[in-house]
């Protein structure tokens, strides 16, 4: 009997023993992404309810646009159509707080989840990618929040002027409206740091990424022009200067580490010299003709 129960105990340990590598079974695989999950869920549930309790103060931020519009003369009023349309508009708001005060744990949980299977060093460049990521997607947020400020009261001025005209604005779209704005801006903003990983981990070049800098410009220009529509140019410069600056930011530091690891030396050769290694040598005529 004791010598049974020290044979299951022996095979318990070897089954929990992990791979020195890294490597799971499927099973182990498909138990470790549901735990991910679900602690991601967990913290978007607890912080929705958090947008719950800060409804108020959110709701007060987000009519500022039409605070602007009317101390502009516009008549634009927010509307909540239908009995239970303010329930509804709460519940979307608590969520989509949740869901943007999660996304650090979120991508933790997606760090967690892949870096058994990583090397050394792309740890570390997994590292300073979420460490770079995180921030700059609460910063492109902001961006987002800020352009829809500008964007209201512009959309709201091609309505008539009349006394007798009101216009009547759907919360839930405006709603709906703004988080896209702003996980636009969001992801927008995040981009430059994803080339540069690709960069690190060997998939794309930074003298490639270099050749595309004029459609970087355009981009940049008509991303800002489509979400900000703003009738002064400076806003629209300010603003393409900053998303152009984070993409030419990431061509540098691919192009640097390029350098560094001697990545592209092939390119620099000229053309005879190109030729000169490919021409078959002396020798290895010789060898043909002794065949």
């Amino acid at each position: 009997m004791a010598s049974d129960t020290q044979g299951r105990g022996r095979t318990r340990k070897h089954r929990s023993a992990k791979d020195p590598e890294g490597r799971m079974a499927l099973g182990e695989h498909l138990v470790e992404l549901r735990n991910r999950l679900m602690i991601s869920a967990a913290t978007v549930i607890v912080l929705a309810i958090v947008g719950w309790f800060v409804f108020p103060w959110v709701f007060e931020a987000l009519k500022r646009p039409f605070a602007l519009a009317s101390a502009q003369g516009m008549n634009a009023e927010l509307n909540f159509q239908g009995v239970g349309t303010g329930l509804n508009v709460r519940l979307q708001m608590a969520a989509y707080v949740g869901l943007i005060l999660s996304s650090p744990m979120i991508m933790l949980q997606i760090w967690l989840f892949v870096m058994p299977g990583l090397h050394r060093n792309e740890r570390k460049y997994a590292i300073g990618f979420f460490g770079s990521a995180i921030p700059l997607f609460f910063i492109g947020c902001a961006a987002g929040y800020w352009a829809v400020n500008q964007l209201v009261p512009v959309l709201l001025s091609f309505t008539p002027e009349s006394e007798d005209v009101a216009q009547l604005i759907k919360y839930d779209e405006y709603l709906a409206m703004l988080v896209k704005t702003m996980l636009a801006f969001g992801i927008a903003f995040v981009v430059p740091v994803v080339m540069v990983l690709l960069n690190f981990l060997g998939i794309i070049r930074g003298r490639t990424m270099l050749k595309a800098w004029r459609w970087i410009i355009f981009v940049s220009v008509l991303f800002t022009a489509v979400m900000v529509p703003t009738p002064e140019p400076f806003t629209l410069l300010a603003m393409s200067a900053v998303i152009a600056s984070l993409f030419f930011a990431a061509i540098v530091i691919a192009l640097i580490h390029d350098k560094r690891h001697g990545v592209g030396k092939d390119d620099d050769l000229d053309d005879d010299e190109v030729e000169a290694i490919d021409k078959p040598s002396d020798l290895d005529e010789d060898d043909e003709d002794g065949r």
